[in-house]
């Protein structure tokens, strides 16, 4: 994608943050944000953990109105020591939540030490900006074996493990000190797949302070699986779900920046003004079901067809490419809609850090993630922000995120979903009314739960449950 400018665009009195936003919110990319993003519940249990299987899942939501009564929740942190460690810097989900946390915590003045457990051994510039980007921020960057760090676990008032596949960390290099830590490990699971069920990641899941993960569906997949699979038991479980960040919000909630951002996009797509259009927005692999939309989007051209609808012209995004390094299936996709004649009807754009542009473009997005679907899926809020219906499968956290019938539409998994999806597209296109009270609720909803004195009301909930375990450990 081009490298486009807009902001002579935007009058002089906008804020400076949404000129900085559409400088680089046009600028070809080098990868995709694809964050994990979190649960809503309203249970309030904090019972301590039975000798059993059935450790409790906790919610760390509470009442709403609490996170804006205080300024700031993790203001208890402050001056804390707290060890971040990653088992890779990049620019996926995982490692990105992450550096989100480590942001929030020095925003109260924590010691905040990074360290990343899996590195190239040449110089890779995106890790490279990532660890200027957070010592920028006041983040000490550590290398993750020596004494150094292992002294810093040792002292550290709190140390989160992120990801399973992090776990390796703590027998190859604390070593003799992993059973003095471990009862200050905060661990922070966000895969679903059943090749991170290994003994050699997570055998010390069971000894540590709590783990933090990304929905119930995904708790309860953990907790059944390390049971019946490992014969381990999950520890003390606290499922926590992020917010759409201030910046975000602030754009989504700017008619004048996100016309600007729609017309400059579908301009340089070639989408015209009253065309419909459909985006899924993730990297691009088969787990995402990228083919699987394009089968049930060129099916419901067929429906309108056959069924003489009046509906707009219908167009459909695939944002989530790697034009430098075209995979098999990327190609399968491309071949896919040569073969169907409708190469003017959909278009890949590139992976991109920021999608709020995209956002502000389309109409309706799809979250069309397979078998067991998202742990969450950050986009599904991020498109609700913006008042977008969601049309996404019934699988994984975004049944907790849409609200089937109310936010958007669900279908099922796999091959099976195909031709209720292509009616759901239908269903919209069909309905202009039924697209705004979609979007209107969803953007409700968002407002009601992810936000991000939300994130940092239910995170601070569950730091403190682990920081007074963690004391009561040390005193033994």
């Amino acid at each position: 994608m081009a490298k486009h400018s807009t902001t002579s665009l935007v009058p002089v009195q906008k804020r400076w943050p949404l000129m900085v936003l559409l400088c680089i919110a046009f600028s070809t990319a080098i990868a995709f944000f694809i964050g994990a993003s979190f649960s809503s519940c309203n249970s309030h249990d904090y019972s301590d953990t039975n000798n059993n299987f059935d450790t409790p899942i906790h919610s760390s939501d509470s009442d709403g109105g609490a996170a804006e009564k205080e300024k700031n929740p993790l203001s208890f942190m402050k001056s804390k020591l707290v060890l971040l460690v990653s088992h890779e810097l990049s620019l996926s989900g995982g490692p990105l939540l992450l550096m989100e946390l480590a942001f929030l915590l020095r925003a109260v003045s924590a010691r905040v030490v990074w360290i990343t457990n899996q590195k190239p051994s040449e110089r890779d510039e995106v890790i490279y900006s990532l660890e200027q980007r957070m010592m920028d921020r006041g983040v000490e960057v550590m290398p993750a074996k020596g004494q150094e760090v292992v002294d810093t676990a040792l002292k550290a008032d709190l140390v989160i493990l992120n990801t399973a596949v992090a776990g390796k960390w703590l027998d190859a290099v604390l070593q003799e000190h992993v059973a003095r830590v471990l009862p200050k490990v905060l661990w922070w699971i966000h895969e679903m797949r059943g090749h991170y069920f290994k003994l050699e990641y997570v055998k010390h899941l069971p000894f540590v302070a709590g783990a933090m993960i990304d929905s119930h569906t995904t708790a309860e997949y953990w907790k059944n699986r390390t049971h019946e699979r490992l014969g381990i038991q999950m520890p003390e479980t606290f499922v926590v779900h992020l917010g759409n960040s201030k910046d975000l919000m602030e754009v989504a909630e700017d008619n004048v920046a996100r016309r600007v951002l729609r017309e400059h996009i579908r301009e340089s797509l070639g989408v015209r003004k009253d065309d419909l259009l459909f985006a899924i927005i993730n990297s691009v692999s088969r787990g995402k079901g990228q083919d699987l939309f394009l089968k049930a989007f060129y099916e419901a051209l067929q429906f309108s067809q056959v069924r003489k609808l009046k509906v707009p012209p219908m167009r459909a995004i695939v944002v989530g490419s790697d034009m430098g390094a075209q995979t098999k299936f990327e190609t399968e996709l491309r071949n896919f809609v040569a073969e169907k004649k409708i190469q003017d009807r959909v278009q890949f754009v590139n992976k991109t850090l920021n999608v709020a542009p995209y956002l502000a473009s389309i109409d309706v997005l799809v979250q069309n993630s397979q078998a067991r679907g998202e742990c969450f899926g950050r986009i599904t809020i991020e498109a609700m922000a913006f008042q977008l219906p969601v049309l996404g499968t019934a699988a994984g956290g975004t049944v907790e995120i849409v609200v089937n019938g109310t936010t958007g539409w669900l279908h099922p998994a796999g091959k099976e979903g195909i031709t209720p999806l292509a009616e759901n597209i239908i269903r919209l296109a069909t309905n202009l009314e039924m697209r705004k009270t979609m979007g209107q609720k969803g953007h409700t909803r968002v407002k009601d739960m992810f936000l991000e004195q939300h994130m940092s009301h239910r995170i601070s909930l569950v730091l403190k449950k682990v920081l007074r375990k963690a004391k009561r450990e040390a005193r033994r």
